[in-house]
């Protein structure tokens, strides 16, 4: 399944003022990327991908329509899976790709 072109625009729309921010191809998915460190990405398998605080994952995993991120076999803290029933709206997107970006961007550049 190749990713949502129109989330990957709302997406885009959302970082247009963010700056340092990349695309990248990744996990069958476009990524977007804050000074090299990845925080949303508009998966190849639906929904979207989300990097969060690794503290911050067992209660963002409480909320709706959100999963942990499974690679390889093995649950990856601090990365959420939301569906597309939890990024409807864009005032639902928006607070999944802040909190993306706020903590890709309080990350060290790469």
């Amino acid at each position: 399944m190749a990713y949502d072109t129109e989330l990957a625009d709302r997406i885009r729309e959302l970082l247009a003022a963010e700056p340092g921010v990349d695309e990248k191809r990744m996990f069958g998915g476009l990524a977007f990327l804050i000074n090299g460190n990845m925080a949303v990405a508009a998966s190849g398998r639906g929904g979207l991908m989300v990097r969060v605080p690794p503290e911050e994952t067992d209660r963002l995993l409480q909320r709706d329509h959100v999963a942990p991120m499974v690679m390889a076999g093995r649950e990856t803290r601090g990365w959420l899976r939301v569906g597309d029933d939890g990024i409807k709206t864009m005032r639902q997107l928006q607070s999944w790709v802040r909190r993306g970006a706020g903590y890709a961007a309080s990350l060290p550049p790469k």
